[in-house]
C-alpha cells in the first residue's frame, strides 16, 4: 500500500468522509467513518498533512 501524504476530511452531520492521497495525488483510500471510528482511525495514521472542508455559511 502507498504511503499517505494527505488526508482530506469532509465534515457532515452524522459521518465523516475521509480521503487519503499519496504525494503524487493518487488515491490511497476512501472511507466513511462515524465520530468514534474517526478518532481511532486518525490515531493509527502516519504523520501527514490533514485538511478539512471549510464552508462560510
Amino acid at each position: 500500500m502507498e504511503e499517505v501524504g494527505i488526508i482530506g476530511v469532509d465534515l457532515t452531520k452524522n459521518v465523516f468522509q475521509v480521503h487519503g492521497a499519496a504525494a503524487d495525488g493518487s488515491v490511497v483510500f476512501r472511507k466513511k467513518l462515524s465520530r468514534p471510528q474517526l478518532v481511532r482511525f486518525m490515531a493509527e495514521q502516519p504523520q501527514c498533512l490533514v485538511v478539512m472542508e471549510a464552508c462560510a455559511v
